[in-house]
């Protein structure tokens, strides 16, 4: 008997999917849910969606639900990806299939801590190179604090999660009324630095583009000592799971390909100068060869993000691996490559 089978398991429809009895049913009805919300989502490949539940969604589920097993408060997952990698995508799957197993489950974006649109207003007067909502410094760090400390304490006191509405004031954003909730059995915490830690300064030499002249550097040097006002929040992360594009550039093609979109459909959206400017000056403020780079060999999970942004290889620690190790070690685990099959014929 398989270790994983002996982890005594208080949850019972996670103790139901892992019966070899109940197993195959529940894995069935899950596929076909899952397609559907894909659907909902803009995600029509059912043979893509199949592969993606197969090879990440579902077994991640499984060891956030297992990791939740074994503690006494709520779990904290942070999920990294720079713009196009799918990060809340990925979240919105997750808490579907964790819900599915009677976990509870909060979505927090980094995009819910900005500051105020009149704190950002002074914000900018104080730092002009602040043109846009993102970098380090745009945020509320202490709000966050706040939301995960009350996500980690028992109580019965209801939690307010902050939302943001990009679109109030003509598309600057503001704060909107936040979502109240009840103490969470995982909180998914999700955004294009989450995690990011300050580096040595010495890694700002000889930079990478667009990071040119002498006042690109000292954006980015201020960018860096400013992370160290998230360090705090990245200490509440239990683990830390990084969506990698096999090429950072990507994100611009996938930001122009999302703006042509828009403007297909009659929408307001930039125009290709417009973008470049856009994307360039992330890359600027925290560029992904420097920053994030460095996290593909210390993270808990690395998924490279291929540029038609299907999943390439997937790197585990072996701390959030072994729940799924387990799992195909046990025999009936193998009822869901039937079923995979199955619905990828049908």
């Amino acid at each position: 008997m398989s270790e994983f089978n002996s982890f005594p398991v208080d949850n019972q429809k996670l103790a139901d999917f892992i019966s070899p009895e109940m197993q195959s049913s529940f894995l069935e009805d899950l596929a076909s849910e899952v397609i559907s919300l894909c659907q909902s989502l803009g995600l029509t490949y059912k043979n893509r969606v199949l592969d993606n539940l197969a090879r990440l969604w579902l077994p991640l589920a499984l060891d956030l639900a297992i990791a939740k097993q074994k503690l006494n408060r709520t779990l904290i997952p942070g999920v990294l990806g720079s713009q196009g990698t799918g990060k809340s995508t990925l979240c919105i799957i997750l808490k579907f299939i964790l819900n599915a197993l009677d976990f509870s489950v909060a979505n927090l974006s980094i995009d819910d801590l900005y500051l105020t649109y009149l704190e950002r207003q002074s914000l900018q007067q104080q730092d002009p190179r602040l043109v846009w909502r993102g970098p380090p410094g745009t945020h509320d760090v202490n709000l966050g604090l706040q939301v995960i400390e009350q996500c980690l304490q028992t109580n019965d006191e209801p939690i307010l999660i902050p939302r943001f509405d990009k679109s109030a004031f003509n598309g600057s954003g503001d704060r909107t009324t936040p979502e109240a909730i009840t103490q969470p059995d995982i909180l998914l915490f999700e955004g294009w630095f989450v995690g990011v830690k300050p580096i040595a300064e010495s890694c700002f030499a000889h930079p990478p583009a667009p990071i040119v002249t002498p006042t690109d550097k000292q954006f980015a040097l201020d960018n860096n000592q400013r992370l160290q006002a998230y360090l705090p929040l990245w200490d509440k992360l239990d683990y830390l799971i990084v969506l990698y594009p096999e090429d950072y550039r990507l994100s611009k093609q996938w930001r122009t390909e999302a703006e042509h979109k828009m403007i297909a459909t009659g929408k307001t959206g930039m125009s290709d100068a417009e973008i470049d400017c856009f994307v360039e000056y992330f890359w600027q403020s925290l560029h992904p060869e420097l920053f994030i780079k460095p996290l593909t060999s210390t993270a808990d999970m690395v998924v490279e993000i291929k540029s038609d942004r299907s999943f390439g290889q997937i790197h585990k620690k072996s701390k959030i691996s072994k729940v799924m190790n387990d799992l195909i070690k046990n025999s009936s685990f193998s009822s869901f490559a039937v079923i995979y099959i199955h619905l990828l014929t049908h």
